[in-house]
């Protein structure tokens, strides 16, 4: 995906209009985690292909990443598309997904519908190439409303659409797929001290990457992981600034290095991702419901990893973190009450991260503290001790704000696990 250029004053404007604008009240929060049955079950799959609406208009979901399950033309100037998840129960959050292009030029209007009790969650993002996106102009956007859990939102969409022989692509979030996660993973690993290894393999055989980025004998280690909900892709832009910044050229990150050990799954759910998902795995279960029983393979191959390396090297886990993304920023943090390996590393880099940025407020909502271990933040705390927590990033946070973040945060991490 295309890098955006730092540029100060710009950033400076972004940042202070989009926390300008948020309400004064913050957040409250998702409801606390329940426990849910994490056997495999069925999901549906798409009917993929190239679909001829007539007048010269073609629609495809043949590519990595999409999301359309049924398509018809409603009248010469609309189209419809369906959108439904891979199965039910589900957290409402639809992925959309596909391609259209017009063998002649024109303004074509396309509705987005879903299942009754979902809504519509994600602003369109539109693409030439695939890999380069941008906001649909709202001017060109309308949405039929109506209130689900005491929020305004949108049961439906129209977007108005300029079509050529160009494709067009239509996504949800940007799209960032396998190949898009491997391209980025290559990168890193043109650096000597970032490796690559397989931990296990997803229901559908794809494989669970792991990076390792340090040089120290892993008596101090941190885990990181991200995309266990395919749509969270704010939550990954974030993840990718932290890694990029413990993996710089940088005398704290080479210090960091030389006495940590950081291990990365950055993308923890690849069947989701590109099977265009809503939330789940191809074993139809939310990942991260899954970290006390263990059905699934891919949160299998992470427990299995993160206990082969302490067992073998007598190392701990000092920090996890797990990067997700929903409607606002805000931080799932264990019981401040709760002493793990480094007591007070969580709340002080999260001060250290408000410090950095004037009028900023972090979000914060601890848990708990009962000891359940069924999300990963959890599973990271009670199981090794790691300080840790859920890095939540707002859907519609501005990107340089979530890039910078992402760079703060593993700063003030790494500054503080050298103290």
């Amino acid at each position: 995906m295309k890098n955006l250029k730092n540029k100060v004053p710009l950033f400076i404007l972004i940042i202070f209009c989009f926390l300008g604008c948020k309400s004064t009240t913050q957040w409250k929060g998702q409801e606390p985690i329940k426990k849910v049955s994490t056997l495999t079950v069925p999901i549906q799959r798409q009917y993929k292909g190239v679909f001829d609406l007539g007048d010269g208009i073609f629609i495809s979901n043949d590519y990595s990443g999409a999301r359309m399950n049924g398509v018809a033309r409603t009248n010469d100037t609309l189209l419809s598309v369906l959108i439904t998840p891979e199965n039910l129960p589900i957290n409402p959050s639809p992925w959309y997904g596909f391609k259209i292009w017009s063998e002649t030029e024109k303004d074509q209007y396309v509705k987005l519908t879903y299942n009754e009790d979902a809504f519509h969650r994600y602003f369109p993002k539109l693409s030439k190439n695939g890999s380069t996106w941008e906001a649909l102009d709202s001017l060109r956007y309308t949405s039929v409303k109506k209130i689900f859990n005491e929020r305004e939102l949108a049961e439906s969409i129209t977007m108005k659409l300029s079509l050529s022989k160009d494709t067009l692509w239509i996504s949800a979030q940007e799209l960032i797929t396998s190949p898009e996660v491997d391209s980025w993973t290559n990168k890193l690993m043109t650096n000597a001290y970032v490796t690559k290894s397989t931990i296990g393999e997803s229901n559908e055989g794809r494989p669970i990457n792991l990076l390792k980025i340090g040089e120290s004998n892993d008596q101090r280690m941190i885990m990181v992981i991200s995309r266990q909900h395919p749509p969270e892709v704010t939550g990954f832009l974030a993840m990718q600034a932290f890694i990029e910044t413990i993996s710089a050229d940088t005398d704290l990150a080479k210090r960091f290095r030389a006495t940590y050990n950081t291990y990365v799954v950055p993308l923890v759910n690849p069947d989701g991702a590109d099977n265009g998902h809503w939330r789940h795995n191809y074993g139809g279960v939310d990942l991260n419901r899954d970290w006390e029983s263990f059905n699934q393979p891919e949160t299998r191959a992470i427990r299995d990893f993160m206990r082969q390396k302490t067992t073998q090297t007598g190392g701990k886990f000092y920090f996890g973190v797990d990067f997700h993304s929903t409607w606002e920023d805000i931080f799932y943090t264990i019981s401040p009450e709760l002493k793990g390996n480094m007591p007070g590393l969580v709340p002080k880099v999260i001060s250290g991260l408000e410090n950095e940025f004037p009028g900023y407020k972090p979000n914060i909502r601890p848990s708990p503290g009962t000891g359940t271990k069924i999300n990963s933040t959890a599973f990271f705390f009670f199981e090794f001790g790691a300080e840790s927590f859920t890095y939540e990033v707002g859907d519609n946070t501005p990107r340089e704000f979530v890039r910078k973040k992402g760079e703060v945060t593993a700063i003030k991490l790494m500054e503080q696990l050298l103290k």
